[in-house]
């Protein structure tokens, strides 16, 4: 069973922690070299998350739906999402690929406390993006210094 963004549905996103990743950059650089490996072999470049379950609201996520990325304990960015994939495990077991745009977008630090698996978010809930485009103040701060704000309440 394959979802696409065609899908029709209300949209809601999906948040996860970014384990092994403790900066943005370490994910950007991970996705790259993970592309040029799939690009080299023939395959689709598209970063992939690829997750034991198949989530329940899917025709929702890749209905304009985000996974938004926590890397030490703060939502700090998120790519879209495009479509689900079935895959299979080297163990035969059946999973779910999560296909995501190669775009990174950096977001508001949001606070989040450990857990596994994912959650999902309500775009209300959802931070904002930052940059120029949005006219987010403080975007061209450095992450680690948008982080403490965060963490002491300053947005």
């Amino acid at each position: 069973m394959t979802s696409t963004a065609a899908d029709p549905a209300p949209s809601v996103h999906m948040v996860k922690l970014c384990v092994g990743a403790e900066r943005v950059e370490d994910l950007e650089g991970w996705q790259r070299a993970r592309a040029a490996e799939r690009l080299a072999t023939g395959r689709d470049p598209r970063p992939r998350h690829v997750t034991r379950m198949w989530p329940k609201r899917g025709d929702e996520l890749v209905a304009g739906g985000s996974l938004y990325w926590v890397f030490k304990g703060q939502v700090l960015a998120r790519q879209r999402i495009e479509a689900l994939e079935r895959v299979e495990g080297e163990d035969g077991v059946a999973r779910c690929a999560i296909v995501l745009n190669p775009e990174i977008h950096r977001t508001e630090a949001a606070p989040r406390r450990p857990f596994q698996g994912w959650r999902y978010l309500t775009p209300e809930a959802a931070p904002a993006d930052l940059g120029a485009a949005t006219g987010t103040p403080g975007a061209d701060l450095p992450p680690e210094l948008r982080r403490a704000l965060a963490d002491i309440g300053v947005r």
